[in-house]
């Protein structure tokens, strides 16, 4: 099940459909496009994912795979199949002989494409192939009645070819006496030395003034508007054209039944014929989705018959499309859904990336269930969903004067009610367009539905107990749009494991709205709230620094030379208001920092080598080893 109705169109499929149908080579191709839909059956999708990937290694490869008439001919055979009385036509004919030339082609590349060990190189190509009959008798036999230019053989039987041949000397026999008509009048002074023969109602004829008509044996066709000349076809031309006629109507009468001998040995075969082209739409298909995998760097991902989403380097293909055109690429996403981490909750500052993040997973994950190759590194591990429910955008119904949130909330109760451990929920924006507090506790409440089914998804939000919640809650896990705060511009880049601050206060600062405000609305927003969004800045930070110096040291054993030493304002290392006390003992009440970070946190229990510890209004479980001292709870 898909929701809502509109999902193809709210994510880019449709877009999709038209680029993979710009490469078709016929209209038997680009109805299996129309056609392409959804699928839950496992076998069915690893079939369609493998022969794309087998033809797009023969595209790769730049193998001479056939491509010249791709013909639908069906419409002539359902016709011919249908009345007893018809026969194909000679354009039909070519139409059948060269399409079905290219089938036998196909076929017979596929047959050959063989490992040294005698195995299909192409297994999937080969065993659609092995299911079609092919034709070549018909093919030979149509090639025997066609010529060249798709006319009917002077040799497709030796009745037409005595007729053609009475034809032409017919045809000179008409020249022959008109001309010596014309030199007959000529020479008796009945018109003018200049006179040429015309045609008129498709008859050879002589112009002669009217007062000379009787002065030449003969049948008048025409006259001219004036009434000064007639147009006489002389009486030896009239026998040898009244013969030439003669000739064409017994030459129709022949290839009609030349063509209606070749229609009646193909009409038995009609069905088997039917779905050869069926093969071939099929094939034009599969190839048009190989073109575009080769277009948007698409592969067939490790795929499973499960429920999970371990993909790496994950790109948007019609956003890189678009950025292409400016020269520009697509930042990958490494995105993760497994058994353990179902329920994906991203949040991060506006603009950074989340809408974006939340539209990949639904565009690929359905791409791939229709059977597209997707663009992810090889090894990146897909599985199947029987449902995929989406929440996006702008819902409003004008027609049904439908608030946002009202809409939102209609889409809730379906995903609630119908919602399964094969259901990928993608949802934006959770719990927004109402009031804070009541949106954040039904979203947490919502959330916590929806984990209890064991269903798959990724949410974004804003808000902050859903980040607590899946902090705290088994099977739901975090995940931050990194922001770079020092240079004040989103990085687009997913990080799991952490939440992301919405870097509010950090952006209204740099833009340079005054302090006095900025204090009093952190004033009022609280300590706890201060301290956790400056514990989630401080990850960000933390994580661009060590990446930072990770690049750093791989720069000096891939160059070893000297490298200047890194500028914090320019890693974003993190500031050091207040170092930490080392090798001091922690105890429970005392203000702690974790190792490399900066934010202060409180500690609540201590069991053992495990601390439990509260930043702002964040709870977590840490290793001791990790936990610096900031401050003695006495102090």
């Amino acid at each position: 099940m898909i929701y809502p109705d509109n999902f193809e169109q709210k994510t880019g499929i449709e877009e999709i459909r038209q680029y993979i149908t710009e490469k078709c080579l016929c209209p038997l191709g680009e109805e299996w496009v129309a056609s392409m839909a959804f699928s839950t059956d496992y076998l069915t999708i690893n079939r369609w994912l493998t022969q794309t990937d087998e033809l797009l290694q023969i595209v790769g490869n730049k193998e001479d795979f056939p491509s010249d008439f791709f013909i639908d001919a069906r419409t002539p055979l359902q016709k011919v199949a249908g009345d007893v009385t018809r026969w194909f036509y000679e354009n039909e004919i070519a139409d059948l002989m060269n399409s079905l030339q290219t089938v036998n082609e196909i076929v017979d590349f596929l047959r050959k494409a063989v490992t040294n060990a005698g195995k299909p190189r192409y297994p999937a190509l080969a065993a659609m192939a092995a299911k079609i009959q092919v034709f070549p008798s018909l093919v030979e036999r149509a090639g025997s009645i066609l010529d060249k230019s798709g006319q009917v053989k002077d040799n497709a039987s030796r009745r037409l070819a005595d007729i053609r041949k009475g034809k032409a000397e017919a045809a000179k026999a008409v020249t022959r006496h008109m001309q010596k008509a014309i030199r007959d009048a000529q020479t008796a002074g009945h018109i003018s030395r200049d006179i040429q023969s015309t045609m008129r109602d498709g008859r050879i004829v002589i112009p002669v003034s009217a007062s000379n008509k009787r002065k030449i044996k003969g049948v008048v066709h025409d006259d001219s508007g004036s009434g000064k000349t007639v147009y006489i076809e002389p009486e030896a031309v009239a026998e040898a054209n009244r013969r030439l006629r003669e000739l064409e109507t017994d030459e129709r009468r022949e290839v009609i039944k030349i063509l209606t001998v070749f229609t009646d040995q193909v009409r038995p075969h009609i069905p088997k014929l039917l779905q050869s082209y069926s093969f071939l739409g099929e094939i034009d298909f599969t190839r048009a989705k190989a073109l575009f995998a080769s277009r948007i760097n698409g592969v067939k991902p490790v795929f499973e018959d499960r429920q999970q989403v371990e993909w790496s380097h994950a790109i948007h293909p019609l956003l890189n499309i678009a950025l292409r055109q400016q020269n520009k690429q697509a930042l990958p996403l490494d995105i993760s859904l497994n058994a353990k981490d179902r329920l994906l909750i991203v949040s991060g500052a506006n603009a950074g990336g989340k809408s974006l993040c939340l539209k990949t997973v639904a565009l690929l994950q359905y791409m791939l269930q229709c059977g597209l190759l997707i663009p992810v590194s090889k090894e990146s591990q897909a599985g199947i969903f029987e449902h995929i429910f989406m929440d996006i955008g702008d819902g409003q119904s004008i027609e049904n004067s439908l608030s946002t949130y009202t809409s939102h909330l209609g889409n809730m109760k379906f995903f609630v009610e119908n919602c399964t451990a094969q259901t990928l929920i993608l949802i934006d924006e959770f719990g927004s367009g109402t009031e804070p507090q009541i949106g954040g506790a039904i979203a947490e409440t919502l959330l916590d539905r929806f984990n209890r089914k064991h269903s798959f998804g990724v949410i974004t939000t804003h808000f902050q107990n859903l980040k607590h919640f899946a902090y705290e809650t088994d099977g739901i896990i975090n995940g931050a749009m990194l922001y770079d705060a020092e240079r004040m511009q989103p990085l687009y880049r997913l990080s799991i494991g952490n939440p992301g601050s919405s870097f509010a206060i950090e952006v209204a600062r740099r833009i340079g709205l005054p302090e006095d405000i900025i204090v009093d609305s952190s004033a009022k927003i609280g300590d706890d709230f201060i301290n956790m969004d400056n514990f989630l800045q401080s990850i960000a930070r933390d994580k661009l620094y060590w990446e930072a110096r990770r690049k750093e040291v791989k720069q000096q054993v891939d160059n070893p030379v000297t490298v200047s030493e890194v500028n914090p304002a320019q890693t974003n290392k993190p500031a050091e208001d207040k170092p930490p006390v080392i090798n001091a003992v922690i105890e429970t009440g005392d203000t702690v920092c974790l190792e490399g970070q900066t934010a202060p946190g409180l500690v609540l229990e201590m069991k053992g080598k495990k601390v439990t510890v509260v930043f702002g209004s964040l709870k977590s479980t840490v290793a001791l080893d990790r936990l610096n001292l900031v401050s003695k709870k006495d102090q």
